[in-house]
């Protein structure tokens, strides 16, 4: 037997379908006493678009002569962004890159066949208290640029495309959207964009992109007829023209997405890879520890000590 869906209320129809197709709650972790909270992978989604990895980072508060301590560790098949909306973080890296990541800006990480690097709030950084707030993404790589060489690429946030109006500040990070583009090649579609709303704007999800989600960072948005809070991932259906609304205290939320990878990755502590035997290869070659003529090497500067690889 069916029934008329008009009957029951439970039952949304036309335009209050409800377009999202996962929400994900991130997994809170304490780092001894900064806070992370991890949204991919997780049960419901491994990727969106080309993200694998996806985590908030804070807000935590350090006083004078704490800090961040990432010991050199390696990376390969991937590209990281750490993107920050407070605090600094010295990168180093095994290209002899030395570039302090603030507020805004853009650090583009290609580890490809394989990179050593680091993370650290040392210096002038510990001389005073900081707050340190951001998000640390990776983005798995196409099968045929997996094994491209190491790079590393630095945008200020002045060179960023910024679009404003209606309610919207809206920073582009990464890849094309709104008719915007980042002056950085990369491996595969994407889109990356921080917007700050006002209370009650809204802003339209790109629609030339195959998947796309949203990271609520602060305040509360609405979609078709539903509220989520900070914390919250919402992931929406391929093809579908949607837009998310600020709550009465505004919000500020990261969009992001792209092409699908075109079949799932593994993942090893940092490696991601589409094939084991490519994790399998990078594990032996860390465990040896041949710095000066293996494939890793450890970043100039910051090769006192390095983080060992995991038992298992």
């Amino acid at each position: 037997m069916s029934w008329n869906p008009i009957l029951d209320h439970s039952i949304p129809i036309g335009d209050a379908v409800d377009a999202i197709e996962t929400v994900i709650v991130p997994r809170a972790r304490d780092l001894g006493g900064f806070e992370v909270r991890r949204a991919l992978p997780s049960a419901q989604r491994q990727m969106v678009g080309p993200f694998i990895f996806f985590d908030q980072m804070g807000p935590a508060e350090f006083l004078t002569g704490d800090g961040i301590d990432v010991r050199p560790h390696p990376h390969i098949g991937l590209g990281t962004v750490t993107y920050l909306m407070k605090g600094r973080l010295h990168h180093r890296d095994s290209l002899g890159t030395d570039q302090w990541i603030e507020p805004g800006a853009v650090n583009w990480m290609m580890a490809g066949h394989g990179i050593t690097h680091s993370e650290r709030t040392d210096g002038a950084a510990r001389q005073a208290p900081l707050t340190m707030f951001g998000l640390q993404t990776w983005l798995a790589l196409p099968e045929d640029r997996e094994e491209d060489a190491a790079g590393f690429t630095h945008i200020g946030r002045e060179a960023l495309p910024e679009l404003e109006g209606e309610g919207k500040q809206v920073r582009l990070i990464l890849g094309q959207a709104w008719g915007a583009r980042v002056p950085l090649q990369m491996p595969s579609e994407v889109f990356y964009a921080d917007a700050v709303l006002a209370p009650g704007a809204s802003i339209p999800l790109p629609d030339d992109h195959e998947d796309r989600g949203v990271y609520v960072l602060e305040g509360e948005v609405s979609q078709a007829g539903q509220s989520f809070e900070a914390g919250r991932m919402l992931v929406f259906r391929p093809g579908d023209r949607i837009s998310v609304k600020a709550g009465a205290q505004g919000a500020r939320v990261m969009l992001l997405g792209g092409a699908t990878m075109g079949g799932p990755r593994y993942i090893w502590w940092n490696f991601v890879a589409s094939s084991r035997d490519k994790i399998a290869a990078a594990k032996e070659a860390w465990r040896a520890g041949d710095w000066q003529h293996g494939r890793f090497s450890l970043p100039p500067g910051d090769d006192a000590e390095f983080i060992p690889a995991p038992e298992k």
